[in-house]
């Protein structure tokens, strides 16, 4: 683990927050090789921490094995130069598993994605959350979306709580964000996190950014690593010019693509990746892989995106 505490050093980002896939071999298992290269990678392309087998990384299609070591390899790729938070799930018993697995790794911090399959009242979604956090010594991020969304007077429950330190939302609800971000500034001290962790987080950035979640995911730096870290800069900077030219050049059309297949939230970012160079295999069922004309079309329009940013040179 990196010695600073995970909360100041994700405070002001240096660069994107990166996502990686998780590499699989031709056999189905993984390829561990491939997997440090692509982390190492991100690492060395200016992103700010590292997000292992979270959601875009195939976290529910590893076993509690391969999630360690997965966790470890991402944890020895960065060689403490950017802090690594590793995905937990299920139910609360699995989670609790999965952050002591985590722990054990080395991760600096956990991501706490939805349980598995119920549909939890606020009391229940605060227990669950609250287990996690008591039963291990890495601070904890909750991930609101799908079965986990989560009242304003909840988050602030969540944010008295030792242990959790932020709150990343993947439901795109900018009416619920602003009152839970209002609800926890009016009634805890400063310093918990918000994260926008909807797909393509940066087609909804600059609205997230107005009601003051200024961190977010990004699956494009997986691929386009360059492409996003200019989008990253506009933002940090206000060159809202930029921005908008990466916007309607290359996001929009990037998430109009995305929509055209289930999955493709992962499957596409997968087949983004081996684009640009590295074989990071295939999805693990049940996603299954884009189609071979939106892969051309993904192909040309990560083109598109690096001649935009030629057009600013």
């Amino acid at each position: 683990m990196t010695p600073a505490p995970l909360a100041a050093r994700l405070s002001i980002p240096s660069g994107p927050l990166f996502f990686p896939v998780t590499a699989f071999a031709p056999d189905g298992g993984l390829d561990l090789d491939a997997y440090r290269t692509h982390v190492r990678a991100g690492v060395e392309a200016g992103a700010a921490a590292v997000f292992a087998c979270c959601g875009t990384g195939e976290f529910h299609a590893l076993t509690p094995e391969e999630f360690e070591t997965c966790v470890r390899a991402a944890v020895e790729a960065t060689a403490g130069r950017v802090p690594v938070v590793a995905g937990v799930g299920y139910g609360t018993a699995l989670a609790v598993r999965y952050a002591g697995l985590a722990e054990t790794a080395g991760a600096d911090g956990l991501l706490a994605m939805p349980p598995y399959l119920v549909v939890a009242g606020q009391e229940g979604l605060l227990r669950h959350y609250r287990e996690i956090a008591a039963a291990t010594a890495l601070p904890v991020i909750v991930y609101q979306r799908d079965n986990a969304v989560f009242a304003p007077r909840t988050v602030v429950e969540l944010a008295r709580t030792d242990g959790i330190i932020g709150f990343k939302d993947g439901l795109g609800d900018l009416d619920l964000m602003q009152r839970v971000v209002s609800a926890v500034r009016t009634e805890v001290p400063d310093g918990f996190l918000y994260f926008n962790g909807l797909p393509t987080a940066e087609q909804t950035q600059l609205a997230y950014r107005g009601i003051g979640v200024g961190l977010y995911s990004s699956a494009v730096f997986c691929f386009a690593p360059e492409i996003a870290l200019a989008f990253h800069t506009a933002l940090r900077t206000g060159d809202d010019t930029t921005a908008h030219r990466l916007l309607d050049g290359f996001y929009r059309p990037l998430v109009e693509l995305r929509a055209q297949g289930r999955g493709y939230a992962v499957s596409l970012v997968k087949a983004g990746v081996r684009l640009r160079g590295i074989d990071v295999g295939e999805v693990r069922p049940p996603l299954d892989e884009p189609a071979e004309d939106h892969v051309k079309q993904l192909a040309r329009l990560i083109e598109r995106g690096y001649a935009l940013l030629e057009e600013d040179k």
